[in-house]
């Protein structure tokens, strides 16, 4: 059977502000960095983890956060030979980091490209002053263009630039202004997606005002439209590839995830998924206070909670990946992933062509275009 892909996520949990719409598990620095004790830590978590994934090799390296720019570029240069070090690695891997567009950061980019980093994921959200005030950034729309300006200049050929819509008091002539810039800056890729309200926010506890359905609905189109017409291909729910490039700008790493790939998460509050040679699947999370995080890990382990995933739930899970993405997946991937059969969902499956919210062949499980818009319809018909 074809090896399933194996992926590793860093989580670096701290910002310099925390932000009133963000869930993820960031911590707003308050003292000193704690930088040299976060990446023994690091080190030590992956080396737990090696047995679980025992001679297999990375296809992808993501380090997200909170602020992963906030670590130096030492630190960050110091994290990848560790990696190296402990597993063997695809030549020519994405190592993608994330970063915010402030000034702080931007002097360091070169650093960060020479450390072995060779694509960015910039936290953009809207180069909108307003919007940005709005939603609680620290960087201003210029500071924004000059990001995407510098990792260029800084040798990043391929770049994200992460914006929002359906922002506080956002009209769809602002969301397109804010898409057309991101285009202007010659991303490779955009990340373009629609603000939330998530549990444990501050902007689910004092809700600002936000467009209506129909406001949505009308950006949503319209900012499809524009970025289709500069060359942008839609791959994913809320993900966009520069086609006007030699080169396939989807995100690797992503990609692993949508296809229902194993991942390794080291790190505070960390999750990974691992699949064993007995075809059993394992998801398990890590300790989110990064202090409580550190000292597990320099004990044992760093995981907090760990799950063996029933049967009858994995197909619920592939799909939910999998239906996300535009071209969808080859049909027997499901086969290669689960190590179910694809007959042991006969049913459902047959119940959702019927619904016209997939098509589905010898080739590939594909989502419709009606589909498209009824997702959770189609995903919660594998519960």
């Amino acid at each position: 059977m074809t090896p399933i892909p194996l992926s590793l996520y860093i989580h670096i949990p701290w910002c310099i502000k925390k932000c009133p719409y963000c869930d993820f598990n960031s911590h707003q620095i308050n003292d000193n960095l704690p930088e040299h004790a976060y990446i023994q830590a690091l080190l030590k978590d992956l080396e737990n983890e090696l047995p679980a994934i025992w001679g297999r090799r990375l296809e992808s390296v993501f380090i997200g956060g909170g602020t992963p720019s906030v670590f130096s570029a030492e630190a960050i240069e110091q994290i990848l030979s560790g990696l190296r070090a402990l597993l063997p690695m695809r030549p020519s891997m994405e190592i993608t980091m994330e970063a915010n567009p402030g000034t702080f950061e931007q002097q360091r980019f070169k650093a960060y490209r020479q450390a072995g980093i060779n694509r960015l994921s910039i936290g953009i959200q809207s180069f909108n002053a307003d919007h940005l005030n709005a939603l609680g950034r620290i960087h201003n729309g210029e500071e924004a263009t000059h990001a995407a300006e510098i990792a260029k200049n800084a040798g990043f050929d391929n770049f994200n630039l992460d914006l929002m819509f359906g922002l506080p008091q956002q009209n769809t002539t602002q969301a397109l202004a804010d898409l057309q810039q991101a285009i202007d800056c010659n991303a490779t890729h955009i990340s373009w997606y629609q603000l939330t309200l998530e549990p444990n926010t501050l902007f689910h506890h004092s809700p600002p005002v936000l467009p209506n359905d129909e406001a949505l609905w009308d950006m949503q189109k319209q900012g499809q439209a524009l970025l289709k017409q500069a060359g942008f291909e839609q791959y994913e729910v809320s993900a966009y590839a520069n086609k006007n490039t030699n080169n396939d700008n989807r995100s690797r790493h992503n990609m692993n995830y949508w296809q229902f790939g194993d991942y390794i998460g080291i790190g505070a509050g960390a999750h990974g998924k691992i699949t064993a040679p007995d075809g059993n699947i394992q998801r398990y999370s890590k300790y989110r206070q990064p202090e409580q995080y550190m000292r597990q890990v320099s004990t044992g382990s760093g995981r907090s909670s760990e799950q063996l995933l029933e049967k009858v739930d994995i197909p619920f899970e592939f799909m939910l990946n999998a239906l996300r993405l535009k071209q969808g997946v080859a049909s027997d991937l499901f086969e290669q992933r689960t190590h179910l059969a694809l007959t042991d969902i006969e049913d459902r499956l047959k119940q959702v062509v019927e619904m016209g919210l997939i098509t589905l062949d010898k080739q590939r499980i594909v989502t419709t275009s009606k589909g498209w818009n009824f997702l959770n319809d189609a995903i919660e018909a594998f519960i």
